[in-house]
């Protein structure tokens, strides 16, 4: 019956897609990835993706020589095998080290244990962050299930030119460590990137403090194509699930041809 009820959802284009809201704790990857294998054991049997934070075993640190891992790390090894003992995928960033630099990578691991990346593009240079960090420069579509996923990283939900629709995608996620004092800018940005690409949005942040006593309220949350709340923003500790109907999104999408009159751009570096 559940395999069934799995064909149903992908030939159907409906996809169950389940988020977490957690504090991290501080440069500690292994009770981080603890703190996950737990949740995840918990989430709803339907559920074909799994959305985690930001550098999610470590927080928003500018030590990376402290928690840096290869592709072939201790982390990329549970996330291959529990999408893979799951049958879901997973995604969220951590700290790659490559070729002496390091970077905050988005990685989306496939039920099989194939892995797409994607680099933030934009560092955050109030943290220090382009410093430490390497910047990526490509926008990663990454196909699943007959959903088109553009993944990005905290700070570039304020660069709206990057994330544009330009007919290549389906679902749009933001994984962050987003503060406190800037969390009105995290709501409002979400909202707006949803109603401009007419697209479901998902973004998911963190709760808790970290070590430089920066708080972080959560506000985690999956916005439809016309900008409402599927999750609304909360502050607790939480997983939340919903369901994605794409062929809903492309019928309206069609009936009310916004994206038809967007602009035509070319992005430079």
């Amino acid at each position: 019956m559940r395999f069934l009820f799995f064909l149903y959802l992908i030939k159907s284009f409906v996809m169950q897609i389940s988020i977490i809201q957690a504090p991290l704790f501080w440069e500690n990857p292994e009770v981080n990835r603890n703190y996950f294998s737990a949740k995840i054991q918990v989430i709803p049997e339907e559920t074909l993706l799994v959305v985690l934070p930001e550098m999610f075993t470590s927080g928003f640190t500018m030590n990376p020589h402290e928690v840096a891992e290869d592709m072939d790390g201790e982390t990329i090894r549970w996330m291959k095998a529990t999408a893979m003992n799951r049958n879901i995928a997973i995604t969220g960033s951590i700290i790659i080290r490559e070729d002496d630099n390091y970077y905050n990578r988005l990685l989306f691991v496939f039920p099989t244990g194939e892995i797409e990346y994607y680099d933030k593009r934009h560092l955050f240079s109030l943290a220090g962050e382009d410093k430490t960090y390497t910047k990526g420069n490509d926008k990663k579509i990454i196909n699943y299930l007959g959903w088109r996923i553009c993944p990005l990283i905290c700070y570039d939900l304020r660069f709206p030119v990057f994330s544009r629709f330009d007919d290549d995608y389906d679902l749009l996620i933001y994984v962050a460590n987003w503060p406190q004092p800037r969390i009105i800018a995290w709501d409002t940005l979400l909202k707006a990137r949803a109603i401009e690409n007419m697209t479901y949005v998902v973004g998911v942040n963190r709760v808790g403090e970290d070590e430089n006593d920066n708080n972080y309220p959560g506000h985690s949350q999956i916005l439809d194509y016309f900008g409402a709340f599927m999750v609304e923003p909360s502050e607790k500790e939480m997983v939340f699930s919903v369901r994605l109907d794409k062929e809903l999104m492309l019928a309206n999408r069609n009936k009310f041809g916004f994206l038809r009159d967007r602009d035509r751009f070319t992005l430079s570096e």
